[in-house]
């Protein structure tokens, strides 16, 4: 009977306040949703570093004749195969060997081919034999150790630079990570937004019910239990809102991930999907709901002091 007695009240105040409750749905649902865009992006950003720190290697560019003049270590034009296979000598050093998980040698007429196959053919006219490089590719064991071999070979006779590829993505993930900052930081402000919109929504209710809740104080009733319909008017209308960025989540996931990014951007070979879905889903649900009870509760019981 107390039980039937306290849903009555709930269905009652969120009739009453539809568009209070309206608004905390509405307030919920962005926040949340930015915090579940914000989880997602740092997932992403972790996969996609995993993923390339696994595959990332260091490119050892040699000479050509068109650096001859730019660089000491080119003073003499085209690397000599002299020059090549010292390089590869001192790979496979007892010094460099253990750092190394793999190399290969990329010679003029593949390098060439390769840059074609990257470029399209219409850059044949462009692109000469000549001013493609030669290069000794390498996979690190743990490619945080680049540094090592551009110690080691920058500036040596034959060597034209040594460039680490995980270089190349440093801007993407700067990118990204100010991207993740940002979402947070706007999530924040939201859910202060809705913590407060969920404490007025609750006094203004109780406010409109005082001639009620001053009867149910008459007849013996207890502070809990008089508070209870006004928690559970927050908590619905927040897990509403939780349920709706969770769906939105979902149609991020499916269609903005699933099937629009990874057709059009190739290079990222590895996304966030339904299984990241699982961790953040449930955090968003919590968050919404344990925010709203607190806020309620709070809000309620100064209410009733007053």
């Amino acid at each position: 009977m107390r039980l039937a007695l306290i849903w009555a009240e709930v269905a009652t105040g969120l009739r009453r306040n539809a568009s209070m409750v309206v608004s905390v749905v509405l307030v919920t649902f962005v926040s949340l949703t930015f915090v579940g865009s914000a989880m997602l992006m740092q997932m992403q950003i972790g996969t996609m570093k995993d993923y390339w720190v696994d595959r990332a290697q260091v490119a050892i560019y040699l000479c050509t004749d068109l650096e001859k003049d730019d660089s000491q270590s080119c003073v003499d034009g085209v690397a000599t195969p002299e020059q090549v296979t010292e390089i590869r000598a001192q790979l496979e050093s007892d010094t460099l060997a253990p750092l190394i998980a793999s190399f290969r040698f990329e010679d003029r007429e593949e390098a060439y081919q390769n840059t074609l196959k990257l470029f399209g053919p219409e850059y044949a006219d462009v692109i000469t034999l000549e001013s493609v490089n030669e290069t000794f590719w390498v996979n690190l064991v743990d490619q945080t150790q680049s540094e090592v071999l551009s110690e080691a070979f920058t500036g040596r006779p034959g060597v034209s630079e040594v460039k680490d590829q995980l270089q190349y993505l440093d801007p993407l993930f700067s990118a990204l990570t100010v991207a993740t900052d940002r979402a947070v930081g706007i999530a924040g402000l939201m859910l202060v937004a809705a913590v407060l919109l969920i404490a007025t929504t609750l006094r203004l209710s109780a406010a409109a019910r005082r001639r009620e809740l001053g009867i149910m104080r008459l007849v013996g009733a207890s502070n809990r239990f008089i508070q209870t319909p006004f928690v559970l008017e927050g908590v619905i209308a927040a897990l509403i809102g939780s349920v709706l960025a969770s769906g939105a989540m979902v149609a991020i996931v499916h269609f903005g991930i699933n099937q629009y990014l990874t057709s059009r951007i190739a290079f990222v070979t590895t996304w966030v999907g339904m299984n990241e879905l699982w961790v953040v889903v449930p955090v968003m649900v919590v968050i919404g709901v344990t925010l709203a009870g607190l806020s309620a509760s709070f809000a309620i019981r100064r209410w009733l002091r007053a």
